[in-house]
């Protein structure tokens, strides 16, 4: 209960509410991930505009998340540094992860798995 509290933006529908967030990118390459199989934690083949990796503590795996500026994505891995209100988009090549650099923008949770 306590973190629905703290993340009051965790709605079963969009709302207004925002949870401000930092915003990377990564790849399938061993470099970002360790591996380079492009497998998910959630089991699934990660895809560019679609993936993003999340702190399943603030974010629950499956849930959809509106990135303003960015698009809408399905939270569908998980990172060693995605902690907190850190998102980590996935993007198929490696020097465009890195020319991505370091954002911050607005999040919203479209619809949560829970």
């Amino acid at each position: 209960m306590e973190k629905e509290a703290a993340f009051a933006w965790k709605q079963q529908d969009f709302t207004e509410e925002a949870m401000t967030v930092i915003v990377t990118a990564y790849c399938p390459c061993s470099i970002c991930c360790g591996k380079s199989d492009g497998i998910t934690k959630s089991g699934t083949l990660a895809k560019e505009q679609h993936t993003i990796a999340v702190d399943p503590d603030v974010i629950p795996l499956g849930s959809q998340v509106y990135l303003e500026g960015l698009g809408t994505f399905i939270a569908e891995d998980t990172g060693g540094a995605i902690k907190g209100n850190r998102i980590d988009i996935f993007m198929q090549d490696h020097n465009q992860a890195l020319q991505f650099g370091i954002r911050k923008t607005k999040a919203y949770l479209i619809n949560q798995k829970v």
